[in-house]
């Protein structure tokens, strides 16, 4: 392996914006926040959808109006005579 070429490898916390879930890895992502993990230093990564939060891994579903689409795609390519 070359020497000096590769990014340093940390620990780093990713944070679930919407359920707070902390997933705690190694990772050579860095940010600006800093936690304290069992007396390490993390980099903190706020994480908008995590496995913790996404509907397709928790079984959660979610409505979707799909009766306005159709319409809509019609509109935008009807011939017009």
């Amino acid at each position: 392996m070359k020497k000096d070429i590769h990014p340093s490898y940390q620990p780093v916390s990713f944070v679930d914006v919407e359920t707070g879930n902390k997933f705690v890895t190694r990772s050579t992502v860095r940010s600006g926040q800093k936690e304290e993990i069992e007396g390490l230093e993390h980099n903190v990564i706020v994480c908008d959808v995590t496995s913790a939060s996404h509907p397709a891994f928790t079984g959660e579903k979610r409505f979707v109006d799909t009766a306005g689409r159709v319409e809509k795609f019609q509109n935008k390519f009807r011939r017009r005579r």
